[in-house]
């Protein structure tokens, strides 16, 4: 571990989730990663954020580093719970009750559903490349949809049981796709990917609930368009799936919202432009 990273104790209930923590000033950021990865995702990241405030990371239950239990039904209340814990551990050794929270992909609905329960410990929302409820606008990368239509997705599932070298080329080609760099690609699929067969459980239920979970949120759409504390929209506008359309639609439903639209940047902002999300997350 980078001697400037220390670890951070983040118990749910029994079980160990793994977080760390980059010390600095201010109010402290909360990076969260979607699916299909870890906190490796914002290793790009964290030099551009050194110094500038504290930076606390952590895999979800289920995913990266963080205890795997067999039969825990993976969900995105599950994940709003890892939030929970993670939030309590920052304010217990940090003393800060007041969080930046930077959202990416599949963290969209636990940190959204966190931040409407919790809107006075909000410093500022970060949505990067992500998603709430549905909308017409929403794609689904390829990947995910074969693991997420019913019926579709147990024919998919049994085909990488038997099939390991198909689940790590459908992998990397659709992880690989969300990187711009050729250089950059290869070192980070294959630094994802070694964490990506352990965390098929959760990765595969939170799919099952996927369609549900964006359907269901519909009905917060007010409790959006009342949330006060300030919302930075910063998406890569290469991205086909959670694209521009999705931004603009979050800008417009916050009051209190900015748009940051990085050109040149796919759906993994934070890996393609880490400066510019840099700025984006702890500029005033």
């Amino acid at each position: 571990m980078d001697p400037t990273v220390k670890p951070l104790a983040v118990s749910r209930g029994p079980y160990r989730l793994h977080a760390e923590v980059v010390p600095g000033p201010g109010t402290p950021v909360v990076l969260m990663h979607g699916f299909p990865d870890s906190t490796h995702l914002y290793d790009r990241l964290l030099p551009h954020l050194e110094g500038q405030a504290p930076v606390v990371r952590f895999d979800f239950l289920g995913w990266g580093e963080s205890e795997k239990p067999p039969e825990y039904p993976y969900t995105v209340a599950g994940q709003v719970g890892d939030l929970c814990a993670v939030a309590e551990a920052v304010a217990e050794n940090l003393g800060a009750r007041r969080l930046v929270l930077v959202a990416h992909d599949a963290s969209g609905p636990p940190a959204i559903d966190w931040a409407l329960a919790h809107p006075d410990r909000v410093e500022r929302l970060v949505l990067l490349n992500t998603y709430y409820h549905w909308t017409p606008a929403l794609r689904r990368p390829p990947a995910i949809a074969l693991y997420s239509t019913p019926l579709v997705r147990t024919a998919a599932r049994a085909a990488v049981r038997r099939r390991p070298d198909l689940d790590r080329r459908l992998y990397a080609w659709q992880v690989g796709r969300f990187i711009r760099d050729s250089g950059v690609r290869e070192q980070y699929v294959a630094r994802l990917y070694e964490q990506f067969p352990a965390a098929r459980p959760a990765f595969w239920r939170l799919n099952d609930e996927l369609l549900a979970a964006v359907l269901s949120r519909r009905r917060r759409l007010p409790e959006l368009r009342a949330f006060q504390p300030p919302v930075r929209v910063v998406f890569g506008a290469r991205d086909r799936y959670l694209n521009a359309r999705v931004a603009r639609q979050f800008a417009d439903l916050f009051p209190n919202s900015e748009l940051c639209l990085l050109v040149d940047a796919g759906h993994f902002v934070q890996v393609d432009e880490p400066g510019q999300v840099a700025d984006a997350i702890v500029s005033a």
